[in-house]
């Protein structure tokens, strides 16, 4: 039987394998750059708290939908924050559950919190959008309603806005809270290797492909300068992002802003999450890429051409998947044969490489977490399911969002998995 690297087909399984390798390396040199520029103390610890020349008032949002079980504890660790001057405003946006009550109680006991009870369910960009038009303040910190902001958070985001006059949003460092299952250890390395590495490498190289959605600081200014959240989309994060940035508005990562999470557990739940991210940046790839090429968006680029290889790649592997299926069923040509999906040498370079990433990642990361190296054994895990995932997400999200998009429906939320939590 022919080999793969000899297969007609050869040209695409060598995109196949080397895409994921190139990028791989590009994440973790830009990666490692950031860290031993901005990121990196005396003896590699975690820096002292910046000293602010002032303490101008912060707003932190929290759009609430069916958050009864969590909203609480979220509020209760928002009052901790030591920045000295901030408030909260909840908005429940027409929960069915007991969150409007839960809210009302504590708004009676601390003057610091402020409710917006919206009568039916509009969205998170909705309850984003009256949470910004409500706060007095130029500098908003916005938050999930299930999500733990760690004390000092405040302080390191605000700090990038009185550095940075271009800067329109700061995103924070997501920490999994839920780590009972195998989705959820795995999930740990994930947003270590990939989505921590890539925000890391991406500053280095240009622009963020997106803020995480859970914990980011916004300046007002630029907020209203690019249209606020987009009421449309299946994802606020993304599209302000993009809009944001193609406003000439800088993005920043901040690792020392930690906020704790909960992610899905099952894997029913993390394929409505993947699917909803693959929706939202199809969706922002549709909204802004007819402009996207003017001169003056050039550092957006990079971000849009890496997205569009990566859902090439996608496609690809899709592709080559479904040939290899059909060969067993329908005679195919020998130049359309795939004679195994099994990797070989190249396999073991990736896998390689892949632990490589994550080594990197979890080494930067225990700065701000300890015994991280507990879970580098369970990201050998990582390639076969979530590239998996990564890849069905793509194909599906494309037509999705097409139809979305034609339909120009409102981006309403519903109650997601949040993990199995001891």
């Amino acid at each position: 039987m022919t080999d793969i690297a000899t297969s007609p087909l050869s040209w695409l399984f060598q995109f196949q394998f080397y895409y994921p390798l190139f990028m791989a390396y590009v994440w973790m040199t830009g990666a490692l750059y950031y860290y031993y520029h901005w990121e990196a103390g005396k003896n590699h610890q975690v820096p002292d708290l910046p000293r602010l020349p002032e303490f101008p008032p912060v707003s932190v949002i929290v759009p609430c939908y069916n958050e009864a079980a969590t909203i609480e504890e979220t509020i209760m660790y928002l009052l901790r924050s030591l920045y000295p001057d901030f408030e909260i405003i909840a908005i429940n946006d027409g929960s069915k559950d007991d969150t409007a009550t839960i809210l009302d109680r504590l708004s009676a006991s601390h003057p610091q919190l402020r409710v917006i009870h919206l009568a039916e369910n509009q969205g998170k960009s909705m309850a984003l959008r009256m949470g910004a038009l409500m706060s007095p303040n130029e500098y908003l910190v916005c938050i999930d309603g299930d999500a733990l902001l760690d004390k000092h958070a405040i302080t390191w985001i605000v700090s990038h806005f009185l550095n940075g006059p271009r800067v329109g949003a700061v995103t924070g460092n997501p920490r999994i809270r839920t780590r009972s299952t195998l989705l959820g250890k795995i999930q740990v390395g994930e947003f270590s290797a990939i989505i921590g590495m890539i925000k890391r490498a991406q500053r280095i190289y240009g622009r963020v492909f997106t803020v995480s959605g859970v914990v980011t600081g916004f300046r007002k200014a630029a907020l209203h300068q690019s249209g606020y959240w987009s009421l449309n989309t299946v994802t606020d994060d993304i599209d302000i992002s993009w809009r944001m940035q193609l406003n000439h508005w800088d993005i920043r990562f901040e690792p020392n802003a930690l906020c704790w999470i909960l992610m899905p557990e099952t894997l029913r739940g993390l394929w409505q999450q993947r699917l909803r991210w693959a929706q939202g940046g199809m969706e922002a790839l549709f909204e802004y890429s007819r402009n996207m090429f003017a001169w003056r968006k050039r550092r957006m680029w990079g971000v849009c051409i890496e997205y569009l290889v990566s859902i090439f790649w996608a496609y690809s592997m899709a592709l080559v998947a479904l040939i290899w299926c059909l060969q067993y069923f329908i005679a195919m040509p020998d130049w359309l044969r795939v004679p195994s999906l099994i990797p070989g040498w190249n396999g073991v370079l990736l896998g390689a490489t892949c632990l490589l990433q994550f080594a990197i990642s979890l080494l930067i990361d225990s700065r701000y977490e300890r015994r991280m190296g507990r879970y580098y054994y369970w990201m050998i895990w990582y390639p076969m399911l979530y590239w998996i995932v990564s890849v069905i997400t793509t194909v599906v999200a494309l037509p999705k969002a097409v139809l979305h998009r034609r339909q120009v429906r409102r981006g309403v939320w519903d109650s997601t998995d949040r993990g199995l939590r001891p």
